[in-house]
């Protein structure tokens, strides 16, 4: 697959070309007046229309927002709307600039319905297993992203739009939110991840009842058993995630990253070996200008600035 341009810089240490990129900006009305800001919408011709990049600017600079937007197949995941999802988050990849990554959907009272079944049906069974092999890398490559993610769920996330939102750091619901996994209905098993993420966030026995059942779980009864972390009015998980985002933005960039990997990577290991792992991680953050600066700030009495050295 063809590399796509960053969206800023290329990160230093993946060896990724500089190249220019056409962006425009428009005011962006924010849910709070004390965050004006504008959003600048990063055009990449190889990206699928159903796949919008926004990388947000003044205050909100940092923060990316992936947006779903196939109104009429309720954000069903097709070959296109997967290629701009893997275009999308490979820039991101590829971004030092980016520190916090939202996704969510334009389409109302819906995320993300799963997979195009409709093109499925016409697929053989080669086809079929390819493009399921493909959505799990790229939902791995979302939960492998050095940064935070957060979706940002209203309505309907089911099936691929839920492992989507399972490959995320944090999930946020409107209490309209419907999440399942009903592709046993369907005689398969949820393939894109599903299987494993969700037992590792709600535990296995929770898993498997809604894996064996199919059945939709309400907003409230997600955040209950911890397969969500905020469920909020209908309509606020939108300003919800931005708080959030806000909050995450304004810490020492270097150290989110590396309180992601030593969370992310020492749970799969053992007690010792994990914090071998804390400790490396830690030792990353201590000659940095930012460690110095949040220490400064600290003592001058003022909200640091950090730059991310």
């Amino acid at each position: 697959m063809a590399a796509l341009t960053a969206l800023t810089k290329s990160l230093g240490y993946h060896c990724a070309k500089r190249s220019k990129i056409s962006t425009f900006s428009q005011n962006f009305p924010s849910h709070n007046s004390r965050f004006q800001t504008l959003r600048t919408l990063i055009l990449e011709p190889s990206l699928s229309e159903a796949v919008k990049l926004n990388s947000l600017s003044d205050y909100d600079s940092g923060v990316v927002e992936v947006n779903l937007d196939r109104p009429g197949s309720k954000n069903a995941i097709g070959k296109d709307m997967l290629s701009g999802l893997r275009h999308a988050f490979e820039a991101i990849h590829r971004d030092s600039s980016a520190r916090v990554v939202v996704i969510s959907s334009s389409v109302p009272k819906v995320f993300c319905a799963g997979a195009d079944l409709k093109e499925r049906k016409k697929m053989t069974a080669a086809e079929v297993h390819s493009f399921v092999n493909y959505l799990r890398s790229t939902f791995s490559l979302i939960e492998e992203l050095e940064i935070p993610t957060i979706a940002v769920i209203e309505g309907a996330a089911l099936g691929g739009g839920l492992e989507m939102a399972l490959s995320c750091d944090l999930r946020i619901c409107g209490e309209n939110a419907l999440l399942g996994l009903p592709e046993t209905g369907l005689a398969i098993i949820p393939g894109a991840g599903g299987t494993q993420r969700l037992p590792r966030l709600v535990g296995k026995s929770i898993a498997k009842d809604i894996i064996f059942t199919g059945r939709r779980i309400g907003g409230r009864d997600a955040m209950s058993m911890g397969l969500v972390n905020y469920c909020v009015p209908a309509g606020e998980a939108h300003p919800k995630a931005l708080e959030i985002a806000r909050e995450i933005n304004q810490k020492g960039p270097i150290a989110i990253r590396m309180a992601k990997r030593a969370i992310n990577e020492g749970i799969e290991r053992e007690m010792v070996s994990a914090l071998d792992l804390e400790e490396e991680c830690y030792e990353q953050t201590l000659n940095t200008k930012d460690r110095l600066e949040g220490l400064a700030a600290f003592a001058e009495k003022r909200k640091p600035i950090y730059t991310g050295e």
